[in-house]
């Protein structure tokens, strides 16, 4: 028995190859009539969201969150929740919090921040890490409760301070048992090098990596402008001590502070590499390191029609797979493939797909390996433009999809990243 786990691990490596090697059904430019269809189909058990929203994201060690903790980040967002959405608080059962740098998990405060924002007692609440698609797995987790039927109403959120909890002790030493196995200690190769190596292997050379950060930014910038934001932010006041004078003031952050105007692949093109001395990637067209919040509140659609709550989309399908760690960038490569297929999707089939932009030579791989339109891909931006909270983007991109859907009229949309120590997540979800 004990010679046939490798055997299984080859077979899911070469069904991950695979599903890479063919794309995601884009090949004949047409959707799934059939898979579509019954997406949009509505039924009682759907699993749905009536509420997803985000604190805005700043910029870690200088901007508005700085001197914020974690814990009362995500405070925040669990109120500005629990007032948007008039849900009793009473009635949350569960709730599942995502996140990387919180030391001892997060667990003793998350709880403590469930009941300072006004939830009793009796709702539970978890931390979970599974790196940068902990807020996905955390909202993934609470649908298939509610699923399952252990529980009927949850919360699956993020919460990420980078300003106070990154750092060199992200990540304990190694044992010589982890150093002595090859994969094992691939795990801690830092992501920068690995996507460096990456745009050096498929040949993304810098000028195209600049010119898809730029448009990160201006897409940004222009949703920014235009309140494309507005809708998914949920303002939060905090204290904020001024680096020149020490003098600590009462702000209200209400946008990202990452979104820059005026970056073009031009300026990008000027910035000093990070990793490499001839390397592409540099802070310009790599993620922020960024501070933030986002909760996403889950129940069944008979509930929500129950409780006369605004269904503004459904959970479908997820899906989560490993890759070789040295590969971490290919993560959605790997894994929207899979989810898919699961239901019985294309690729023209999706209106919208939120990729996150851990490294622009990651996510340029990624939309050209999968063969996607671009053009469908982050409309108003992504972590190069306004942030990465590593816990936290699982779930902030929910509501900036859902929210998107709407406005433009699509329907389908897709979630995805790469995972640090090398697997990719995606899920599937209908705006309505």
């Amino acid at each position: 028995m004990a010679n046939q786990a490798p055997n299984k691990a080859q077979e899911r490596l070469s069904q991950v190859a695979d599903h890479m090697s063919g794309g995601v059904g884009s090949s004949s430019g047409k959707g799934s009539k059939k898979g579509k269809a019954s997406l949009l189909e509505k039924h009682p058990d759907d699993v749905v969201v009536t509420c997803a929203l985000r604190t805005p994201f700043t910029k870690g060690g200088k901007g508005g969150f700085k001197d914020t903790q974690s814990a009362d980040l995500l405070v925040g967002a669990f109120k500005a929740l629990l007032e948007r959405s008039r849900i009793d608080p009473s009635l949350v059962e569960d709730i599942a919090v995502g996140t990387v740098l919180a030391p001892g998990g997060g667990a003793t405060e998350f709880r403590a921040a469930a009941l300072a924002a006004g939830f009793p007692v009796t709702t539970s609440c978890k931390s979970l890490n599974r790196q940068c698609s902990s807020g996905l797995q955390a909202c993934v987790d609470i649908a298939n409760a509610i699923k399952s039927g252990m529980i009927e109403i949850g919360i699956g959120a993020g919460t990420e301070s980078m300003s106070t909890q990154y750092g060199p002790n992200a990540v304990s030493e190694f044992s010589e048992q982890l150093e002595s196995h090859k994969e094992s200690a691939n795990c801690k190769v830092p992501m920068g090098v690995l996507s460096e190596q990456m745009a050096k292997a498929k040949n993304i050379p810098r000028s195209e990596q600049d010119a898809f950060a730029a448009s990160s930014f201006q897409k940004a910038i222009q949703a920014q402008k235009n309140g494309l934001f507005d809708e998914e932010i949920a303002p939060l006041t905090v204290q904020w001590t001024d680096p020149k004078t020490d003098e600590t003031k009462t702000i209200t952050v209400a946008k990202d502070d990452g979104v820059r105007a005026g970056i073009t692949a031009e300026s990008l093109s000027k910035i000093r590499p990070a990793f490499a001395k001839d390397g592409s990637i540099h802070a310009g067209n790599a993620s922020q390191i960024s501070d933030g919040a986002a909760a996403v509140l889950l129940m069944k659609r008979s509930t929500a029609q129950r409780l006369n709550q605004p269904i503004i989309g459904k959970f479908v399908q997820a899906s989560i797979v490993g890759v070789p760690p040295l590969l971490m960038g290919v993560g959605p490569a790997a894994a929207i493939p899979p989810v898919l297929e699961k239901t019985g999707l294309v690729a023209a089939d999706v209106d919208i797909w939120e990729i996150n932009e851990a490294f622009a030579s990651q996510c340029l791989f990624c939309i050209r390996e999968l063969g996607i339109d671009e053009k469908k891909v982050n409309p108003k931006g992504g972590a190069i433009a306004f942030g990465h909270p590593l816990g936290v983007t699982g779930a902030r991109q929910v509501s900036t999809l859902l929210n998107e859907l709407r406005r433009t009229g699509g329907r389908v949309g897709v979630t995805s990243m790469c995972i640090g120590t090398g697997m990719g997540m995606a899920a599937v979800w209908v705006a309505e």
